[in-house]
C-alpha cells in the first residue's frame, strides 16, 4: 500500500536538470565527439586556490566553523554585504536587513514562505526559473504567468492587469535565468512603483549580477528611502566564487520580514553552512580582481554566442546574457522531443523551453535554453557545428 502523498507535491514537476540527465543513460559518446553539456550553468571548477586555502584554514583553526551559528548568518558577512551593496547600488542597507541562507534557492523559498500561503498568487514572467515555479506548486500557491515580449522583457502594464486581491508578489530575475535578458533600470523601477502602489512585494533575484554586461548599478531601487517596504533582493555566492557545494545565498529585505524568515530557517537548516559563509566573506574581501576576470571571460563567451549564432539557419536568438542564451529552433518537432534527439544525434544536452513555460503555452515547444558558461570559445564553435548539422 502506498504512503499518503501531499497532492501539491504530486502536482509539482520533476527537477528538470535531473530529468535531462536521465536522458544520457542510453546515449553513447565517443572520444572524438564527447558530450557537450549546456543543460546547467553551475560552475564545474572548484573555487580558486587562495579561497580553498582560506576554507582549509578555517576548517583547521576556527573552532566556531564547526558549530551552530546565528540563524540569519555570520554578523561579519551580513555587515560586508550591507557595506558593499550600499556602495554598489548607491543606497542605504543595514546589516539587520541582510540574511544569509543555504543558497539562493533557499533564499527564495524562505522569503516566499513569509509572503504567500496556499491559494495566494505570485506573478512570474515567462519563461520562468523552474525552481521558483516548483516551490509555488509545492505550497499550493498559484504561479500567474506573465508572458514576455520578443525581447524577453516583462511589461509592467501587462503585469498590472494580472494583480488580484490574492496577489502577494512579483518575481523578477535579472540578468535572467533562463532568458539571459538584462532588465533595464527603468523596467525595474516601473515594477517597483507598481508593486508599491498595490501593496505587494517585488522580489528581484540577482544571482547573476556579477556577470551583468553593463557598467555601474543595474538599478537605483536601494536609493529609495522606503525600499524596504516593497523590495526584496536575492543573491547567490555560488556563481561568483564557485561555492556551489557550500550553499551560500543572501536575502536583503526589511528587518521585520527577516524576523519571520528566521522562523523558517531555524526550522529547516538552523544556520547556513559555516565554512561556506567564511569562504564567501573571504571572497568578498579578497577576490574582487579575480571575479572581474571571471566576468570578462563570461562576457567573451557571450560575445562568441552572438557572433556565431548567424551560422544557424532558421534559428533565432531571443536572449543572451550572464550564463544563458535562449533560442528558438526551426524544426517541426517540439523542443522536448528535439532535446532528447540532440543527445543521440549531436551529443548535446540542453533543456527544452517546455521546462520553463506553462504546459499550455505553445511557445515552449519552439524554445531551448543554452547554458554556455562552462564551454569556452572553441566549445561554443563546436556546439554550433553540431547544431548546424541537425536535420529534420
Amino acid at each position: 500500500m502506498a504512503l499518503p502523498l501531499n497532492p501539491h507535491m504530486a502536482r509539482t514537476a520533476m527537477p528538470p536538470v535531473m530529468e535531462a540527465r536521465r536522458w544520457l543513460a542510453e546515449a553513447r559518446f565517443t572520444p572524438d565527439r564527447p558530450l557537450i553539456n549546456v543543460s546547467q550553468a553551475a560552475p564545474v571548477d572548484p573555487p580558486p586556490l587562495p579561497l580553498r586555502e582560506a576554507l582549509a584554514e578555517a576548517a583547521l583553526n576556527d573552532p566556531d566553523a564547526h558549530l551552530y551559528g546565528p540563524v540569519l548568518g555570520l554578523p561579519d558577512l551580513r555587515e560586508e554585504i550591507a557595506r558593499q551593496w550600499s556602495a554598489a547600488y548607491g543606497g542605504g542597507i543595514a546589516p539587520a536587513q541582510v540574511a544569509i541562507t543555504s543558497g539562493c534557492n533557499q533564499a527564495f523559498v524562505a522569503i516566499m514562505a513569509t509572503l504567500a500561503a496556499a491559494g495566494d498568487e505570485v506573478i512570474l514572467p515567462t519563461p520562468w526559473y523552474f525552481n521558483h515555479k516548483m516551490w509555488l506548486d509545492m505550497q499550493g500557491v498559484t504561479a500567474v504567468p506573465l508572458p514576455t515580449g520578443p525581447d524577453l522583457l516583462p511589461d509592467p502594464d501587462r503585469a498590472a492587469a494580472l494583480i488580484t486581491a490574492r496577489s502577494r508578489a512579483i518575481v523578477l530575475v535579472s540578468p535572467n535565468n533562463p532568458g539571459g535578458a538584462e532588465y533595464p533600470a527603468e523596467t525595474l523601477r516601473a515594477f517597483f512603483e507598481l508593486a508599491r502602489s498595490r501593496g505587494i512585494a517585488l522580489i528581484v533575484d540577482e544571482t547573476y549580477r556579477d556577470f551583468d554586461s553593463r557598467v555601474g548599478a543595474p538599478h537605483d531601487l536601494f536609493a529609495d528611502p522606503d525600499w524596504a517596504g516593497t523590495l526584496i533582493h536575492l543573491y547567490s555566492f555560488s556563481k561568483a566564487y564557485r561555492l556551489t557545494g557550500h550553499r551560500v545565498g543572501a536575502i536583503v529585505a526589511d528587518a521585520g520580514q527577516l524576523a519571520e524568515v528566521e522562523k523558517f530557517l531555524d526550522t529547516v537548516a538552523i544556520c547556513p553552512n559555516q565554512l561556506g559563509q567564511r569562504g564567501a566573506l573571504w571572497g568578498m574581501r579578497n577576490l574582487g580582481q579575480w571575479v572581474a576576470g571571471e566576468r570578462a571571460e563570461i562576457l567573451d563567451r557571450r560575445a562568441a554566442i552572438t557572433q556565431g549564432f548567424p551560422r544557424l539557419n532558421g534559428w533565432r536568438l531571443l536572449g543572451c546574457g550572464a550564463y544563458f542564451a535562449y533560442v528558438e529552433h526551426p524544426f517541426a518537432e517540439g523542443s522536448d522531443a528535439l532535446a532528447r534527439r540532440m543527445v543521440h544525434e549531436a551529443a548535446v544536452l540542453m533543456l527544452p523551453g517546455t521546462m520553463f513555460m506553462p504546459g499550455d503555452d505553445p511557445a515552449g515547444q519552439r524554445q531551448l535554453r543554452v547554458a554556455f558558461a562552462n564551454i569556452d570559445r572553441a566549445g561554443i564553435a563546436q556546439l554550433f557545428d553540431r547544431l548546424a548539422g541537425l536535420t529534420g
